[in-house]
């Protein structure tokens, strides 16, 4: 029977080193792997390249990573949400890679189906286009984008086997699933593990294939970024 389950984070990131590439599933705080970015941060690895639709805040998400410097270079999508993340990127003291939040998923789905580049127009005629090269499809220009390449990536899953099977949570599905498929190292970590047999194999949605480690996290915050709320109407 395979088994794909290691004791805790800290066993889960053994083998990540300075100056590797790592993938970061979530959208905003919502679907990250907390357990693992803290254990990252334990371990003082440095000089990462980050993929991730987003750098967390302040003090949560890869957020805290930036805090220790520990990032040398993030590849995003959103970032509004993090003030030292603004600091660091106009100051020079972070590299950083600003694309299309569709060509950042196309990016890494491409490497989990093993497709090495792929045309695109997102992006033609802004600097996102800068130095690429472009191709007219349908009287249409598109530039070229490559297939990402992590050494790591981690995801956070509902529930998950010990073979790896995984399956997401409502929005929490966002990049988890692609960047799963697309790591040379996939760490998952889950909110409950069971036993293999225990998912119903209609609702996985990546399979263990995909996934060489998983673990049960703890203490999941579960932060909400902006929250809004209004007074309760006083009744009559």
């Amino acid at each position: 029977m395979i088994n794909k389950t290691v004791k805790d984070a800290d066993e889960a990131i053994q083998g990540l080193k300075d100056g590797m590439t790592v993938m970061f599933g979530g959208f905003g705080l919502c679907g990250i792997p907390e357990n693992s970015i803290a254990a990252i941060r334990r371990a003082g690895i440095k000089n990462l390249t980050c993929i991730s639709n987003n750098a967390g805040v302040d003090d949560f998400g890869l957020g805290l990573l930036l805090k220790t410097r520990q990032i040398k270079k993030m590849i995003s999508s959103y970032v509004g949400e993090n003030e030292e993340f603004e600091r660091q990127m106009l100051s020079g003291e972070l590299e950083v890679e600003l694309i299309p939040q569709g060509t950042l998923a196309e990016r890494c789905r491409a490497a989990g189906a093993g497709i090495p580049a792929f045309y695109t127009p997102a992006g033609y005629g802004t600097e996102v286009a800068e130095g690429k090269e472009v191709r007219i499809f349908n009287g249409k220009p598109h530039i070229l984008e490559y297939a990402f390449e992590a050494d790591f990536a981690f995801v956070k899953a509902w529930k998950g086997d010990t073979a790896g099977n995984l399956i997401y949570k409502g929005t929490a599905l966002n990049f988890n699933h692609v960047m799963a498929m697309a790591g040379k190292i996939t760490v998952a970590e889950v909110e409950e593990l069971v036993p293999v047999g225990a998912l119903d194999p209609n609702f996985i949605h990546t399979p263990g294939i995909f996934v060489q480690r998983i673990y049960q996290g703890a203490h999941y915050e579960k932060r909400i970024e902006q929250r809004t709320t209004r007074k309760r109407p006083v009744s009559l």
